[in-house]
């Protein structure tokens, strides 16, 4: 008989007591989604363990079907949040045919999550080329080479991709390759989300509308 995977138990009233002191955090609010936003990735940055700019990138494949995987946040503003990837891969080749994404963002030592919805545009050659510019050598080799979400036979065939592009670029860096650029999510909805005591969590959602915003609470 197969054990059961180690699910926690539900917390108790003595268990909320004793490890959710948040009771008299003031109400969550904000007109500037962004700056809110700001504060919260400094906060991040400030106590995550690893990769605070962390996020699930969501898209769908051709026939509907949801596909979900992390990716790291590399710049962030009232134009959208913008990451990098190889174009050819399964993210890309999903954001070429609908161009339209969600994110999220889960900063679990501060019980918090922001959700972003919406659509989904190409950054600039200059942009793409400035970024690329401040990866380390290896990580640079390693775009070359990898032929991202194709069937890999053995590390060892990688590597040695590696390897060849290596003695190509020599000591200097590498060029940005073609098949390698960045995204931007433009937000239609941004949602805030702040845990509470007894799962009384506070929800404060932003919607686009008019060149400005609104906002309203949600129930959790």
């Amino acid at each position: 008989m197969t054990d059961k995977p180690a699910i926690p138990a539900s917390p108790s009233e003595a268990d909320y007591l004793s490890h959710v002191a948040n009771a008299d955090l003031p109400a969550l609010s904000g007109e500037d989604p962004f700056a809110l936003f700001a504060e919260w990735l400094a906060d991040a940055v400030a106590k995550e363990v690893n990769d605070a700019n962390g996020m699930a990138l969501a898209t769908v494949d051709a026939h509907g079907l949801p596909d979900l995987r992390m990716v790291l946040l590399k710049d962030a503003g009232p134009e959208g949040f913008v990451f990098y990837s190889n174009l050819g891969s399964a993210k890309g080749q999903q954001l070429a045919a609908n161009p339209q994404a969600a994110l999220l963002f889960h900063w679990k030592s501060l019980r918090r999550q922001v959700r972003v919805r919406g659509a989904v545009t190409p950054v600039t050659d200059a942009e793409a080329d400035a970024y690329w510019a401040t990866r380390a050598k290896p990580a640079q080799l390693g775009a070359w080479a990898s032929e991202q979400s194709r069937p890999l036979p053995d590390r060892l065939a990688f590597e040695k991709r590696i390897a060849e592009y290596g003695l190509k670029f020599g000591l200097g860096k590498a060029p940005r390759p073609p098949h390698w650029s960045g995204w931007r999510v433009v937000p239609q909805h941004i949602e805030f989300w702040r845990d509470r005591a007894f799962r009384l969590h506070e929800r404060l959602v932003f919607d686009r509308a008019d060149g400005g915003w609104t906002t309203q609470r949600l129930y959790p």
